[in-house]
């Protein structure tokens, strides 16, 4: 069985980095994800990034359906995608990648 350390050092990492940029944060995750998107280059970033996520989506869909798992067993992750990207892949990376079932 592969142990998922890289995925799980990243998700700790970047969590801890996350909660701190929030707890510091002189506006909302709202208002700052609205104020990207309100100039074209950082807007691009902003969809890069969100393109990644929704084939991450197709991606964690496929994997959980290979195994098995019903969709609604992907709802944390998706949520999680939606909300901070790259927390929902890691954290099923972690709780799921590591076992070939």
């Amino acid at each position: 069985m592969r142990r998922p350390y890289l995925a799980l050092a990243a998700l700790l990492g970047f969590s801890l980095y996350t909660l701190a940029t929030m707890l510091t944060a002189q506006q909302s995750l709202w208002a700052f994800g609205l104020e990207l998107m309100s100039r074209p280059d950082t807007a691009q970033v902003v969809i890069d990034l969100y393109l990644m996520a929704v084939l991450a989506c197709v991606w964690m869909y496929r994997d959980a359906r290979r195994r098995g798992r019903s969709v609604a067993s992907l709802v944390p992750y998706v949520v999680l995608t939606a909300v901070f990207v790259s927390v929902g892949p890691l954290l099923y990376l972690v709780m799921n990648g590591g076992r070939d079932e």
